[in-house]
């Protein structure tokens, strides 16, 4: 065995902080962080996602969320709808899908620019195998 568990868990780490780190630089020039940005792509692939959802996918708190998401109404990138109950919609303005589009040609940039080293088919090994680990979605 080349590569111990640990030894693959900390690349895989340490290749998301170089991502982080390098999305947060690309996206800085459009006003964006990178929970930001990422918060308008989940809008669009989820209108109408509730407070909570989005802070699972966003990987954030429902309290660190929720003064998230009145910011960035605040800066008319997302309105925030009543729902049923007392459950709170999230929809995209126009000037956060613009946003997100603007963001989403920054980030497939950073990323292959990442991934260059690898071949399409290197790159598909790795999309299985991490598929593999992580298993089904638990939130689906």
């Amino acid at each position: 065995m080349l590569y111990r568990p640990s030894d693959v868990s900390l690349a895989v780490k340490r290749l998301q902080y170089r991502h982080h780190r390098a999305l947060s630089r690309a996206l800085a020039p459009l006003g964006l962080s990178l929970v930001q940005w990422d918060t308008l792509r989940h809008l669009h692939r989820r209108p109408d996602a509730s407070l909570h959802e989005l802070a699972v996918l966003t990987f954030q708190t429902d309290q660190s969320f929720g003064s998230l998401a009145v910011r960035m109404a605040d800066r008319g990138l997302i309105e925030r709808v009543p729902g049923p109950g007392r459950a709170v919609k999230h929809r995209l303005t126009e000037e956060g899908d613009r946003l997100r589009a603007a963001g989403q040609d920054a980030v497939e940039a950073v990323v292959e620019d990442s991934f260059s080293g690898l071949s399409a088919e290197q790159l598909d090994r790795l999309g299985e195998l991490l598929d593999t680990v992580l298993g089904p979605d638990p939130t689906a």
